[in-house]
């Protein structure tokens, strides 16, 4: 594995309520190293950046040792060969799966310029495009109260912000933050901007 490919993974990383470093694996991982090696009593946590998912490190033996053996981020999967196809038919990269439409739906993507493929592919497409904005948003909710459960659940005013987060009331959900430790804080601000998308 290269150290390109590790050094992409940013995650953050807490002692208590405390954050240590956030940045890039090798950066995180060489400061929480410094705090482990010191025994303190405070759990010593890390997350994915992106995902809020917790990241489990072997800190034992020397520091080249614990950056030897970091993980990287699960490759994508291998793309699907395809089956192979009749001749003057192009190989447009798609997978074939069933589809099941009443029969309205049939006749009316029959009548398509293109057939219903092409059909199906266009209205999925716009579908995507027109939801893009809001799946975003709701990623962003999610992995802020995936963080927030985690690091926050027992704060005052937790059930507060959570519903402040997923009603997009952002003022009232950065007033209640506002009390909680500054580590615990300034990260969940920042994985909730994205929540905050097309508020004025």
């Amino acid at each position: 594995m290269s150290e390109t490919s590790k050094s992409s993974v940013f995650i953050t990383a807490f002692e208590g309520d405390r954050c240590i470093a956030s940045g890039d694996l090798y950066h995180v991982v060489s400061a929480t190293k410094t705090v482990v090696n010191r025994r303190s009593s405070l759990p010593v946590l890390i997350f994915d950046n992106a995902t809020s998912e917790q990241v489990e490190i072997d800190f034992r033996g020397s520091l080249q040792e614990v950056l030897n053996r970091l993980p990287a981020k699960v490759p994508a999967p291998e793309p699907v060969e395809e089956e192979p196809r009749g001749r003057g038919r192009p190989k447009l990269g798609v997978t074939a799966r069933e589809v099941t439409l009443l029969p309205r739906h049939w006749e009316w993507l029959g009548t398509q310029p293109g057939g219903a493929s092409v059909a199906l592919r266009k209205l999925v497409e716009k579908a995507r495009t027109a939801n893009e904005g809001r799946d975003r948003v709701r990623r962003a909710q999610e992995v802020c109260y995936k963080f927030m459960s985690a690091m926050a659940g027992d704060k005052p005013g937790f059930e507060e912000a959570s519903r402040a987060l997923f009603a997009g009331k952002a003022a009232a959900f950065d007033q209640i933050v506002a009390a909680w430790p500054e580590g615990v804080r300034d990260h969940v601000r920042k994985l909730a901007a994205g929540a905050w998308e097309g508020q004025g």
